[in-house]
């Protein structure tokens, strides 16, 4: 674990922001080979960086093992998201720095925690791997530029498994291992309001001046019903899921929720997490209130999100988001639409060697029952993995949990959770060899 320490405080020091915009793209460069550099050390020796259509790099590698073996490929991202609100951070973001039991820096848990168990798994066996592994490591996921997603039915060969750990999720809980066996999928769209050539003074004209950002205001209420629940129009919202519940007061901790706030949508948290379509307003771009000025605005956009559970398509969900905003646009307002990211939902198929391997190598890890969730977000790679690699057994796991706050300012790990995740991890790789040999 010391040499897992000293690993993720290299990898967070990076600024590996897949955006030009924000961070050198050096930056990335360094990350990634980083990453190729380590796992050359323990056997991938063609470890490198290839250029993904997108741009940027990912880092993919083989490891042969004993003829005949089962081959396993190890999932991780070495990019992440900017630090936001540096004031809000109460470390250095760029700075691995341990604090009441934690590692905190961005990207210490999503995903270059994950990084660094898979780094720890791989010492803890040294030379007694019994599976040839493959290894990628993406360089856009954070962005969902989509460049892993094109690569990969392009070069089958480079990745192709009979197992694959895409380690991006994590426990329920501290110390609770845990499989993800549903991911949302996410349909994204900017809509743009437009109502008059220019801005008018309010004084002058207001009253029967049509208002863009009013006309956008009520577009976007009616995603919502009086319970606040998602309501667009065509969308069944109605699913239940049928794994572990998500205790409502625990969900309040875990996101946050302010005392006397009150949750939306009515029911149980894990069916509007993990089995229900979610919709959120990302952005709007309209005047500001610091330099507004008495004027009636003639433009105003929103970034809208939609996440979408299994058993609903992606893109079908986003006509539906976008006809929706169309049919309840008031007074004849002009509308254009900018589809954004678009991925399907994904469920695995489970019950084979590699998910039984898994269960063992987790409860022996924690000395406790496995259990199993569902991830509000997405992972759209998991659907292109499934679609590429039909007959691979797809298992979602990793060192991330509620606590982590990831994507949030102050983001941490547990590195007890890396410990016992990369011991899993070791466990699984014995154990699903002699499952597959058996």
């Amino acid at each position: 674990m010391a040499r897992t320490k000293k690993d993720l405080a290299t990898l967070v020091s990076f600024k590996s922001v897949h955006d030009a915009r924000q961070f050198p793209p050096e930056e990335c460069r360094k990350a990634a080979q980083f990453v190729a550099d380590a796992f050359k050390e323990l056997g991938f020796a063609d470890a490198r960086l290839e250029e993904t259509p997108d741009g940027s790099n990912a880092v993919v590698g083989l490891r042969p093992g004993p003829p005949g073996a089962p081959t396993v490929l190890l999932y991780c991202h070495y990019d992440v998201q900017p630090p936001l609100d540096d004031a809000a951070w109460q470390t250095p973001p760029f700075e691995l720095t341990e604090k009441d039991g934690r590692w905190y820096g961005r990207g210490a848990a999503d995903c270059k925690g994950n990084i660094a168990m898979h780094l720890t798994a791989l010492r803890a066996l040294g030379d007694d791997i019994p599976v040839t592994l493959r290894l990628v490591a993406e360089g856009s996921e954070e962005q969902g530029t989509g460049g892993l997603e094109e690569y990969v039915p392009q070069n089958p060969d480079v990745l192709r498994a009979d197992a694959i750990l895409v380690c991006d999720t994590g426990n329920a809980a501290v110390g609770v291992p845990t499989l993800t066996t549903t991911l949302r999928g996410v349909a994204n769209v900017v809509v743009e309001v437009r109502s008059l050539k220019g801005e008018v003074h309010s004084g002058m004209f207001g009253g029967p001046a049509p208002d863009a950002l009013g006309a956008l205001i009520a577009m976007l209420a009616s995603l919502r019903d009086a319970d606040g629940g998602t309501a667009v129009d065509g969308l069944a919202h109605d699913q239940v899921w049928d794994g572990e519940a998500y205790d409502a007061r625990q969900f309040r901790e875990d996101a946050g929720v302010l005392d006397g706030v009150d949750l939306v949508a009515g029911g149980e948290v894990a069916d509007l997490v993990w089995a229900r379509p979610a919709v959120t307003v990302l952005g709007i771009d309209c005047p500001p209130v610091v330099g507004s000025t008495a004027a009636v605005p003639a433009v105003a956009r929103a970034r809208v999100s939609l996440r979408v559970p299994p058993g609903m398509d992606a893109p079908d969900a986003l006509d539906k988001l976008v006809a929706h905003l169309k049919a309840h646009a008031p007074w004849n307002v002009q509308l254009a639409f900018e589809p954004e990211q678009s991925g399907n939902p994904f469920k695995p198929a489970m019950g084979g060697p590699a998910y039984g391997a898994l269960r063992e190598a987790l409860e022996e890890a924690y000395g406790r029952p496995m259990t199993t969730v569902g991830q509000g977000g997405s992972i759209p790679l998991c659907t292109i993995f499934q679609q590429t690699f039909p007959d691979a057994e797809i298992a979602l796991m990793g060192v991330e949990e509620p606590k982590c706050l990831i994507h949030a300012p102050n983001e941490s790990v547990d590195p007890g959770e890396i410990e016992h995740m990369a011991l899993a991890e070791a466990l699984f790789l014995r154990k699903y060899a002699a499952a597959k040999n058996g």
